[in-house]
């Protein structure tokens, strides 16, 4: 038998997690992007070999989704973008978890949680790299590659700029919602297109 179970996060809740990334951004202070992205990946390298829920899964894809988006070559965020990125993963390099990851169901949660806040934060980020992927994919596709030997294209390059330039349009129309709208990685499921990610089906 299963069970659903909805999370509401009040005013004080989403405090509290502002908190502890202020908390993690000050012990995280000089360590460098590389250092930060690496702590993410560790983090889901040690998530894979868990049982997780649903929930838990579908934002370790997400933060799965952020790590590719600053690893792929073919997306080759533009320098401030990128920075916005990582600011937004230097939770995971702190580790001091609310809820220790080794507790049964329940250790990934205040790192789903923090996740699912950087998603809706990046909404704008993501939605220009999935559909760059999406792009990508169709492009290989239709030429019989494989998805990475793609990642130099002209073709592509010219769809990235496209793409960021639309992502930077976005969040400017979007300036000062919040956490109001919802990442989407719950509805998308597991079915992704082809990316440089470590975690789950890519």
């Amino acid at each position: 038998m299963s069970i659903s179970i909805t999370i509401d996060l009040s005013d004080s809740d989403l405090e509290h997690f502002k908190a502890a990334q202020k908390a993690a951004e000050l012990a995280a202070s000089g360590k460098s992007s590389d250092d930060v992205v690496a702590a993410a990946v560790k983090l889901l390298s040690e998530a894979k070999t868990n049982q997780l829920p649903d929930f838990v899964r579908d934002r370790l894809l997400g933060l799965d989704s952020l790590i590719a988006m600053l690893r792929d070559p073919g997306f080759a965020l533009p320098e401030d973008d990128r920075q916005r990125v990582v600011s937004a993963l230097l939770y995971f390099v702190d580790p001091k978890d609310v809820i220790p990851d080794h507790v049964p169901v329940l250790g990934y949660l205040d790192d789903a949680i923090m996740i699912e806040l950087c998603l809706r934060e990046l909404h704008n980020e993501l939605e220009a790299y999935e559909d760059f992927c999406d792009f990508r994919a169709r492009e290989a596709k239709l030429r019989g590659v494989d998805p990475s030997s793609l990642a130099r294209e002209d073709f592509l390059e010219a769809r990235r700029d496209e793409l960021i330039e639309r992502m930077h349009n976005r969040r400017e129309r979007d300036f000062g919602t919040g956490y109001g709208r919802s990442s989407g990685y719950a509805r998308k499921g597991y079915t992704r297109s082809w990316r440089p990610g470590i975690f789950g089906v890519s």
